[in-house]
């Protein structure tokens, strides 16, 4: 059995107020394929800033959207791979 490893790396910014948490994941393929996804969290402005729930939400996000990309271009290739449909008579 072959292992393989990917990396994530995920970037966390957040604005001068804390009002604004944005996330960049980023994997990096064995194969050398770079993905790259951004999740943002916003606080209430009634709430206290409590930096790290702005930080899992917005991580949270890009984690599940680079998810469904990843999904999606599986699908993709397995559609790629079966060919065109055709009819026989």
């Amino acid at each position: 059995m072959k292992t393989k490893r990917w990396t994530v790396e995920i970037f966390l910014n957040e604005d001068d107020n804390d009002d604004l948490t944005t996330a960049t994941a980023v994997l990096y393929t064995g194969a050398g394929r770079r993905h790259e996804s951004v999740g943002h969290a916003r606080r209430n402005p009634s709430d206290r800033p409590v930096p790290e729930i702005g930080d899992e939400l917005a991580a949270g996000r890009a984690l599940s959207d680079l998810s469904a990309k990843l999904i999606g271009d599986g699908a993709e290739d397995v559609a790629q791979m079966a060919g065109p449909a055709y009819e026989t008579h």
